[in-house]
C-alpha cells in the first residue's frame, strides 16, 4: 500500500498532466489555513487514487467527469473539467457528443449550459493558442 506522501506525489503528477501546471499552481498558491487540507485531500484521493487507477484512460476519465458535472450543474468544474478533456485528447467534436448525450439524461437546460460554457472556454483556448502562436 502507498503511503500518503507517494499518493501525494502520483496525484500533484496526474493533476498536473490533466489541469496544467498554470493551474495547479495557482490553486496551491491560493491555498489557505482553510483549504490547506482539501488541497491535499483532493490530490491524494482524486487525483493520486481515482484517477491514477488503471481501469480507465484519462479521456474516458474525463468523459465521465464532464457528464456529472453536467448532471449536477457544476459550471466551476466544468470549465475546468472542459479544459482537462481538451488536454486528456478529447476533440471539440467529441465533447459536443458528450454534451448531446447528457442532454438525454440530464435535461435541456443542462446541456444548453453545458453548450455556453464550452463555447466559452472553447474561445478563450483558441484566443490563447492564437497568442502564444504569435510569440
Amino acid at each position: 500500500m502507498a503511503t500518503d506522501q507517494e499518493r501525494f506525489d502520483q496525484g500533484m503528477a496526474v493533476r498536473r498532466a490533466v489541469l496544467s501546471d498554470a493551474h495547479v499552481d495557482r490553486a496551491t498558491a491560493a491555498a489557505t489555513d482553510l483549504t490547506a487540507d482539501w488541497q491535499d485531500f483532493i490530490t491524494r484521493v482524486a487525483w493520486g487514487d481515482i484517477w491514477s487507477r488503471p481501469g480507465l484512460d484519462r479521456r474516458s476519465r474525463s468523459v465521465a467527469v464532464l457528464s456529472s458535472l453536467i448532471a449536477h450543474g457544476h459550471h466551476e468544474e466544468l470549465a475546468m473539467h472542459l479544459r482537462a478533456a481538451l488536454r486528456n485528447g478529447l476533440t471539440v467534436e467529441e465533447i459536443r457528443e458528450v454534451i448531446l448525450q447528457s442532454a438525454i439524461y440530464s435535461g435541456v437546460p443542462a446541456a444548453n449550459t453545458a453548450f455556453r460554457i464550452a463555447s466559452e472556454v472553447f474561445s478563450a483556448v483558441d484566443a490563447e493558442t492564437d497568442e502564444s502562436d504569435a510569440e
